[in-house]
């Protein structure tokens, strides 16, 4: 096993073939989201069989430690995933964590995977085997604090106070954290924890809870940090040849060690011939907080330019999208979301118009009681919140058992989190590619694969009318919801009725340019029903729509069929 940063070999390993053809955009992606601790076990199991939903599994005591899930679990149910429509593959942090930890994110040997989980071979495996259908793999990674590896003096609970540093107590094993260079005390801010998330500095320079803040305050430790940082991530994508990273808790890094870190692993993944590595973050805030971790920077010390992320998780939209669905906030703040991407992109260009969107995490940041999407939702609205991700703007991301109806809900993180498989059962899992909600979200994800138009075409909120006369955009909680997308000139129109009980008739506007009076769209989601497109010849206006009728919670998408 690997303890020093000097042990560490960069060049290109002889054995290994690495994936360097792959042909998508990042913003093609359809990403599967999973904790590796509670997809699967390594046991074969077979699903069981329900018609459409299941609730997942765990108790309140197995839900806050390890589930058993691992690689392997992984690697043997790969093509479930497949199935589902994913593309990609997000999995959770899979280095060597506190014992205590089942998460991922309290790492304490940067240098090897976690044995729970399995081996650096095993996911190494994970990787190829995903290669060979066309996925790609990312890595959630820490940069901004290591584990609980050490305690403050007298191991009491240190909080930040106005910037003073504290002496580093003891280490809480005598051979972690590994790489051995995170040993030396300088490593570290030590100046306790945070007490106001939102406060700078302390938001960047405490601890997170109990996991000790790496050090960031441009000193000679600090940049150390950052190039022992960067050559252990580099070393991942040697050794395993995964395609991206997604980064934890950006808001609490800086702007410029993001910045600098992305550069260097770009750098890295083009010597390996990985053109198209992919890295986002997660950043809890509005989009203004964004600005110092994605696009181009100039940094001071050589005036080059580097890249900082890709891009990031939504979570503007995340925090309305659900609400919209469920019939209980008006359209008009997802309207409102989209316009302040178009005022992103005249700054940012796709750094800001195309980012990786969610309706369900495993934090769930903001509730004060946790809860899934699922969680009193309908069928129907789970599956018009994921169409509407899956059909609009960036890249869609599914939380693993969304697509089987998880409705996880409780006071913390865990109840959120729950297992695909029952420990206490070694026969059956839950990943059941015959549920009704399971095939409905495939065939949306693969829907999506197959249509140019929904994965790079421009979106428009659309009009709505009662009587074909008076056009509005929707500003009601219950009401019909829709939007186009458009490639040249082809067009595929979405629209949801948001209301649980009531049926909606109306009328949808659609792009006046490219479509015709008289000829039929057709609907490819919903039912298999053409409708004519009509105009108002009452009234001196150019307005084209089309007349529909949706059942409550419907989710329809209708196309141009002469494209």
């Amino acid at each position: 096993m690997l303890k020093s940063i000097e042990e560490i070999e960069l060049s290109p390993r002889p054995d290994k073939k690495y994936w360097v053809n792959c042909h998508r955009e990042w913003r093609e992606e359809i990403i599967y989201f999973l904790m590796v601790d509670r997809f699967h076990d390594s046991n074969a199991r077979h699903s069981k069989n329900f018609d459409i939903r299941h609730p997942g599994f765990g108790n309140e005591d197995q839900l806050r430690k390890p589930f058993g899930g691992t690689l392997k679990g992984i690697i043997n149910n790969i093509d479930y995933i497949k199935n589902l429509g994913c593309t990609a593959i997000w999995l959770s942090p899979v280095f060597e964590n506190n014992p205590e930890s089942y998460h991922g994110y309290a790492i304490q040997n940067y240098m090897d995977v976690d044995k729970r989980l399995g081996t650096k071979k095993d996911l190494e495996k994970l990787v190829d085997k995903a290669h060979g259908l066309d996925i790609r793999v990312f890595l959630d990674i820490v940069l901004h604090h290591s584990g609980d590896n050490w305690s403050y003096p007298f191991d009491y609970s240190y909080y930040y106070f106005k910037g003073e540093r504290f002496p580093l107590g003891d280490w809480r094993e005598k051979d972690r954290p590994i790489p051995l260079e995170l040993r030396n005390p300088e490593m570290y801010n030590r100046k306790g924890q945070i007490k106001n998330f939102d406060a700078y500095p302390e938001t960047q320079e405490g601890d997170f809870f109990t996991l000790k803040t790496f050090r960031n305050d441009g000193s000679p430790a600090s940049e150390d940090l950052q190039e022992l940082l960067a050559k252990i991530h580099c070393y991942w994508i040697r050794e395993v040849d995964v395609d991206g990273f997604r980064l934890d808790a950006v808001k609490h890094m800086k702007g410029q060690d993001t910045s600098r870190f992305c550069s260097r692993i770009r750098e890295y993944a083009y010597s390996l011939g990985k053109r198209n590595f992919f890295l986002f973050g997660e950043i809890i805030g509005n989009d203004e907080m964004s600005n110092p971790y994605i696009g181009p920077k100039v940094l001071p010390e050589d005036r080059n330019i580097y890249y900082g992320l890709d891009s990031i998780l939504d979570h503007p939209l995340h925090s309305v999208l659900a609400e919209v669905i469920k019939g209980n906030s008006s359209p008009n703040l997802l309207i409102r979301r989209y316009e302040e991407l178009r005022k992103n992109a005249l700054h940012r260009g796709e750094y800001g118009e195309f980012l990786v969107t969610y309706i369900d995490d495993h934090d769930q940041v903001g509730m004060d009681f946790k809860h899934r999407f699922g969680h009193n939702a309908a069928p129907e609205q789970i599956v018009a919140g994921m169409g509407f991700l899956i059909c609009a703007l960036g890249a869609p991301c599914i939380y693993y058992g969304t697509e089987q109806g998880f409705e996880g809900n409780g006071t913390d993180d865990r109840y959120i989190r729950e297992g695909m498989f029952n420990p206490d059962d070694k026969e059956t899992n839950v990943l059941n590619q015959g549920s009704w909600l399971f095939k409905r979200i495939s065939f949306l994800a693969h829907l999506r694969q197959r249509e140019a138009i929904l994965k790079f075409g421009r979106m428009y909120f659309r009009e709505t009318s009662e009587n074909g006369l008076d056009f509005r955009f929707p500003d009601c909680e219950q009401c019909l919801l829709a939007f186009s997308r458009i490639l040249y000139q082809g067009e595929i129109l979405v629209v949801y009725n948001s209301s649980p009980k009531n049926t909606k008739e109306g009328y949808v506007t659609i792009d006046n340019a490219i479509n015709k009076e008289n000829l039929l769209m057709e609907c490819i989601y919903g039912n298999k029903k053409k409708v004519k497109i009509e105009k108002n010849t009452a009234l001196e206006t150019d307005r084209l729509f089309i007349k529909v009728k949706l059942r409550p919670m419907e989710f329809l998408i209708f196309k141009n069929n002469w494209v």
